[in-house]
């Protein structure tokens, strides 16, 4: 058991009989009332994302989680498919365990895969940032710089990402996985 003070991003707790992992959360104290926190909590079975608030104080359920090194193969419709370095095992997870993760997968590429204590897959951990090609993306105008602002770019993998107007189509950038921002050439 753990209590409020022990919520940190990616703690898998149990709450309500399902299995949720921390994406966020905000200790708050009010000038009158009781501390509270504020969490955005991600469901592992389906992905979806609830808000709720928990008294401060209050006792949840963490779940034990192991986390291993794997590497991404292929999607295959709803589910994608990755193998164990050491053993050559290979597991599915489906689109709502890997949330918007999903977006940042690139073939024969590293990530860190979690586990609970009866070894099912939960979800993945990317790393910090990851380098992807930009497939797409308008010209720029000239005389544009001014403004500083950007135009949307397409990667490999599908995702749009806002990068300055001197990134053409070809371009490896290097993308923070946290927030989807662009970071810089590769």
């Amino acid at each position: 058991m753990a209590t409020t003070a022990d919520f940190r991003n990616g703690l898998v707790i149990r709450w309500s009989g399902e299995l949720y992992q921390i994406d966020y959360f905000q200790h708050v104290k009010p000038g009158k009332g009781g501390a509270f926190v504020r969490t955005k909590l991600r469901k592992i079975s389906d992905g979806s994302v609830q808000e709720n608030t928990f008294r401060a104080g209050h006792s949840v359920e963490t779940v034990r989680v192991e986390t291993r090194t794997m590497q991404y193969l292929y999607p295959d419709q709803d589910l994608h498919y990755f193998m164990d370095s050491q053993t050559y095992d290979q597991i599915p997870l489906t689109e709502g365990q890997l949330g918007d993760r999903k977006s940042y997968l690139k073939e024969n590429m590293d990530v860190q895969v979690q586990f609970d204590e009866d070894g099912n897959a939960l979800t993945i951990e990317l790393p910090a940032s990851v380098q992807l090609e930009v497939t797409e993306t308008g010209p720029s105008d000239k005389g544009d710089t001014a403004s500083g602002g950007g135009k949307p770019a397409t990667l490999e993998t599908g995702l749009i990402v806002r990068v300055p107007f001197f990134v053409t189509t070809g371009t490896v950038v290097k993308v923070d996985t946290r927030s989807g921002e662009y970071l810089g050439r590769a």
